[in-house]
This record gives structure tokens, C-alpha cells and sequence, in this order.
């Protein structure tokens, strides 16, 4: 049996790891079916994360994470992990192959996953025009028009990052304000490739065998109908939480959940489970951002080390 098991690799997991196994706790094992870093590595630029001053990528961001994460004995399975069950007075962590893993504590940190619209074609042309990283398809739209749809942090963003191999970004949002930060509605709006098309919402995605040809868009006010010719589609539109693996036989979760499937935890991290954590975008009013993931995971970490500490007495 191990001590501490955690589930997902991105920056709450990888803090999780690194406070957890720096503690002194020994048999401490991530478990992540890919290489480490999360969602942030497909972010284009990162320039908010306190004491780096250089804007990086998020892949070149997270890079060095693994290194120092894995130096004091953080052990990695590339696992999927299906299932967390409670047994007694710990856990088990049912694999995608069939095996188990029991665990006196659980740090879940599995975030989430993108959003789709829900609108005609999208499935269809999903990985084919329509895309949720500009960082990875970016490349090539270049000198073409795309759309990015959303109005948040994310979608602005990423529009404004495309501006620098597109023609053209048209970004198109249903209201006229945005979620986003001011400062950077400001910096779109100061992007003379950015075109705001608003209030309008997408209603069907086009294309052929070679995939998108373009989007259809309609007016929330007027219900005016307008088509835009592009090879691209960028969707932005938020995500769902990853709590598949809370769900137990009988449809109830492990744990307490939210309306939206956000883990419920306390300021320390803690669910209504002795011994089970959530840190980072899976838990309710998580603000999203990656500093606060990873504090989110040392908070986590230190928690479980009392944890353990107090199954000893």
C-alpha cells in the first residue's frame, strides 16, 4: 500500500508531489497516462506567474516543473486511472487495465477538459478545422482568416495570439460584454486583425472532406443570419470538470460534488472523505489560473502529511 496517491499531473498534481515527497512522505506515486504538465502547456504565453519574468509558452513554462517535482523521490505511473473507491480506511485506485492500487490518502487533481458548443458540425469537423488550441493549429492558419468563439480570459487571449500567424481572427461572442479581464478586452480591442462580431452565436459548422469551409453566425438581437468563409474554428466556451473517476457503482460520487461537478473541499483542501483532497480546477471556486492550482496542491500535500501523521496515533 502506498501513502499518498495522486491523480492527475498538471501544476496542483505536480505541487502536490513535489510538497508531499520534499515532507519526507516516502511511496508517494502520480498518477498521469501522459507526460506531466496539464492543460497549461498548450497556453501561447505565460507572463503572470510570480518570479518568472520571461513570457513563455506553457509548454516551456511547466518544463522545468517535472524535474524538480520528481527529484525528491515523486514516483510517475502512466496509468489511467478509471475509478477511486473507499475500502475501510483507505482507497482504491481501480486502473484502466483492470490492477489496483490501494492508498492511505487521495490528492485528485484531474482539472478539466474544454467545452464543446453543441452546434451542428462541430463533432463532425472536431481535430478537422475545429480546434480548442491555438498554440498546437495555430501554425496552420497561417496568412488565413479564423474564428475563436468565447468571451473569456482564454478565448481573447488566444485570439490575440493567432493574430501573430492569421490574416485575420474574427472573435465571436453572444453578449456585448465580456468575461475577460478589462486589460485584456483592451489589448484586443488595440488588434487591428481582431474583428469583434457581437452579440452573435454560432449555429452550424461547415465543411467538406478536406474539413472546415465555414461557420454560420446569427445575431442574438436581430437574429441577422451571417456566414464567414474560414478553414478554422477556435472554440473557448469553458470546460467541464474531471470527476469521472468519483463516480462509484451505484451513480453517487465519493465525494460531495457541486451542481456543476465541482469538488467540494474547505480551505484546506479537504472533501467531506477524511483522506481525500482536491486541489486545482476541479475544486469549487477554483480561479483557474496556474499559481493558484499550485498552491492549491501544496495546501493539499501538507494536509495529507497531517493526515497520515494522524493515523499514526
Amino acid at each position: 500500500m502506498i501513502n499518498i496517491a495522486i491523480i492527475g499531473g498538471g501544476p496542483a498534481g505536480l505541487s502536490a508531489g513535489l510538497y508531499a515527497t520534499r515532507g519526507g512522505i516516502k511511496d508517494v506515486v502520480l498518477f498521469e497516462k501522459g507526460m506531466p504538465g496539464g492543460q497549461i502547456t498548450g497556453s501561447s504565453e505565460i507572463e503572470n506567474y510570480p518570479g518568472v519574468k520571461e513570457i513563455k509558452s506553457g509548454l516551456d513554462f511547466m518544463e522545468p516543473w517535472q524535474e524538480q517535482c520528481f527529484r525528491f523521490g515523486l514516483r510517475h505511473e502512466m496509468i489511467e486511472v478509471s475509478q477511486i473507491t473507499k475500502k475501510d480506511n483507505h482507497f482504491v485506485i481501480h486502473h484502466a487495465d483492470g490492477k489496483t492500487t490501494e492508498s492511505k490518502a487521495v490528492i485528485l487533481a484531474t482539472g478539466g477538459r474544454p467545452k464543446r458548443i453543441g452546434i451542428a458540425g462541430e463533432n463532425e469537423f472536431w481535430g478537422r478545422g475545429v480546434s480548442t488550441c491555438a498554440t498546437c493549429d495555430g501554425f496552420f492558419y497561417k496568412n488565413k482568416e479564423v474564428v475563436v468563439i468565447g468571451g473569456g480570459d482564454t478565448a481573447l487571449e488566444e485570439a490575440i495570439y493567432l493574430t501573430k500567424m492569421c490574416q485575420k481572427v474574427y472573435l465571436v461572442h453572444r453578449r456585448d460584454s465580456f468575461r475577460a479581464a478589462p486589460i485584456t478586452v483592451e489589448h484586443a480591442k488595440n488588434n487591428d486583425k481582431i474583428e469583434f462580431l457581437t452579440p452573435f452565436s454560432p449555429k452550424e459548422i461547415k465543411g467538406d472532406a478536406s474539413g472546415v469551409t465555414g461557420i454560420i453566425l446569427q445575431n442574438t438581437q436581430t437574429n441577422e443570419i451571417k456566414e464567414l468563409a474560414v478553414p478554422g474554428v477556435f472554440v473557448f466556451v469553458g470546460y467541464d470538470v474531471n470527476t469521472q473517476v468519483l463516480q462509484q457503482e451505484n451513480g453517487s460520487m465519493l465525494c460531495e460534488c457541486d451542481k456543476s461537478g465541482s469538488v467540494v473541499v474547505d480551505l484546506s483542501m479537504r472533501t467531506n472523505i477524511k483522506g481525500l483532497f482536491a486541489a486545482g480546477d476541479i475544486r469549487i471556486n477554483a480561479p483557474k489560473q496556474v499559481v493558484c492550482a499550485a498552491g492549491d496542491g501544496a495546501t493539499a500535500a501538507l494536509q495529507a502529511i497531517a493526515y497520515l501523521d494522524s493515523l499514526k496515533h
